[in-house]
């Protein structure tokens, strides 16, 4: 995987990805009223989506396997704690 991250193509393919994974809320929004997303949600997550991506990218190409490994699980467990916080509040209330 580390090889695939430090590609240049690999910018796009998140882009590519970010891009997928926003359009499932998308086509859920369509089929159920469960699922309410506004613009700013959107937005959001696809911020959050593109610089977690960027960053793991980023570490790829600076940092040595065992460091990037160590890293990739910082940067993943951070972005579910801001994604867990964000939707449901989990310490604070920014997404209630």
């Amino acid at each position: 995987m580390r090889e695939t991250l430090q590609q240049k193509t690999s910018f796009a393919w998140v882009l590519l990805t970010t891009c997928c994974l926003l359009f499932i809320p998308l086509v859920g929004m369509q089929f159920s009223n469960d699922v309410h997303w506004a613009l700013s949600d959107f937005v959001i997550m696809g911020a959050l989506l593109l610089v977690v991506g960027s960053s793991l990218i980023f570490l790829a190409r600076k940092l040595s396997k065992k460091q990037f490994q160590l890293a990739a699980i910082v940067v993943l467990m951070g972005f579910i704690y801001v994604w867990a916080e964000l939707a449901v509040g989990v310490f604070f209330s920014f997404g209630s």
